[in-house]
C-alpha cells in the first residue's frame, strides 16, 4: 500500500479499464447480423470505443506507475481554496430529475425548455424575460433537427400536435 501511495492517478485507470471492458462486454453481445445492417452494423462505434479506452487505461497506468504526475489545477479566477457550491450541483441536479420525471408526460420540447432555464439559472443567469424565451426556442428547435432532420422519434408531449 506505501508504494501506491500518490498514485491516486491509477483510480482513473481503473475506472477506464472497467468502463472499457463493460463498453467491449455490451458491444459484444449485442445482437446484429452483417446480412442486415452492412459492414458497418451498431457494434462497430462500441468496439473501438472499448478498445480505445482500454487502451487509454493501460498507457495512462504505466505512465503513473513510472512517476508521470498530472498538473496542478491552475486556472484563472480559480480559488482552489474555496469551498464546494452545493447550491449550484443541487440545482442543477434538481433541474436534471425533474427533466427526467417530466420527460415523457410533458415531452421534450417542455421537459427541455425547464432543462435550459433551469441550469441557465442555476449557473447564474437570472433574466427572467429572455432565458426561459432562448431555453424554448432551443428546445424546440433540439426537438425539431432530432425529430425530422435525424428521424430520432422523441415524445412530442401535449405540443406533438402542434409541432
Amino acid at each position: 500500500m506505501s508504494r501506491l501511495r500518490g498514485h491516486s492517478e491509477l483510480g482513473v485507470c481503473a475506472l477506464l479499464l472497467a468502463v472499457g471492458v463493460l463498453v467491449l462486454t455490451d458491444a459484444l453481445t449485442m445482437e446484429g447480423s452483417f446480412v442486415q445492417r452492412g459492414p458497418v452494423g451498431p457494434r462497430t462505434v462500441p468496439i473501438v470505443v472499448g478498445c480505445a479506452l482500454l487502451v487509454v487505461a493501460v498507457v495512462l497506468a504505466v505512465d503513473v506507475l513510472r512517476g508521470g504526475r498530472g498538473e496542478a489545477e491552475s486556472g484563472e479566477d480559480v480559488d482552489l481554496d474555496a469551498p464546494a457550491d452545493w447550491r449550484t450541483v443541487a440545482l442543477l441536479a434538481g433541474v436534471f430529475l425533474a427533466c427526467a420525471l417530466l420527460f415523457v408526460p410533458l415531452g421534450f420540447p417542455a421537459a427541455g425548455a425547464l432543462l435550459f432555464w433551469g441550469s441557465a439559472y442555476a449557473l447564474g443567469s437570472r433574466n427572467t424575460t429572455r432565458d426561459p424565451l432562448i431555453a424554448a426556442v432551443l428546445s424546440v428547435v433540439t426537438f425539431l433537427v432530432f425529430d425530422t432532420l435525424l428521424g430520432v422519434p422523441l415524445p412530442g408531449g401535449p405540443l406533438m400536435e402542434v409541432l
